[in-house]
């Protein structure tokens, strides 16, 4: 610990240009995968914006409970399955998963597709953790 101590303070350029680096890789990341939104302002994008929630958890998982209208394709069939979405595109999209871990690389993906894309930020452990309505089943 001591020698990596002593290397920041002889470096400390060198580690600021890497954490300034990192910073702004985390940043043009998160730009380039869509805006987060909290689980109210996927309400109002829903009721006011005629928005669309994309599940991206598989199947089991979706049918255990999703959020109400939403629409499931697996992350893992998301760059197959994107032209399906096709009938949805003038729509915005919220991409929901089980705790926010895939949202952004499928953001990337339907950006880059021409969809207008936010994700949920912390995912349906968000959603039910805030106690807010599930559908069970299909």
């Amino acid at each position: 610990m001591n020698e990596f101590l002593l290397f920041v303070s002889q470096e400390w350029m060198l580690v600021g240009a890497l954490l300034v680096l990192i910073g702004l890789f985390l940043w043009m990341e998160n730009v380039r995968a869509g805006e987060s939104i909290s689980v109210h302002q996927l309400t109002a994008q829903v009721n006011n914006a005629n928005g669309l929630v994309l599940d991206l958890r598989d199947n089991k998982e979706f049918k255990e409970g999703h959020i109400v209208d939403a629409i499931n394709i697996p992350f893992a069939k998301l760059a197959a399955s994107v032209n399906t979405l096709d009938v949805h595109k003038a729509r915005p999209l919220v991409l929901v998963d089980k705790m926010g871990q895939h949202t952004g690389s499928a953001g990337r993906i339907l950006k880059k597709a021409g969809y207008q894309v936010s994700r949920l930020n912390g995912g349906m452990s968000e959603w039910t953790g805030s106690s807010l309505p599930v559908v069970k089943g299909a």
